[in-house]
């Protein structure tokens, strides 16, 4: 059980690292009601790719890997702003 647990944590540690290099870029702070979104995108000879979104809101903080099938840091934005919305619509009608 724990080489399981060692093992997800050197995994996350690399990925984390793999996602931080010195190629990474921060981008521009996205505001959508009480939510910032900012970007992390790769630099690299294959050109920029998008890498993650990092979510701030009253939940508190999270990131989302953007998967390389995706085509931009705008429609993991537009996927999580309605993931978010949605919630929001499930929270309101169950009270």
């Amino acid at each position: 059980m724990m080489n399981g647990i060692e093992n997800l944590f050197e995994k996350t540690v690399s990925e984390i690292e793999r996602m931080l290099n010195s190629k990474t870029v921060v981008g521009d702070p996205i505001e959508i009601e009480s939510n910032t979104l900012i970007p992390l995108v790769n630099v690299g000879g294959g050109g920029v790719k998008p890498v993650a979104l990092i979510i701030v809101n009253s939940d508190g903080v999270r990131v989302d890997p953007i998967k390389s099938g995706t085509a931009s840091v705008f429609e993991k934005v537009a996927e999580t702003f309605g993931r978010m919305a949605s919630a929001k619509r499930e929270e309101t009608t169950e009270q």
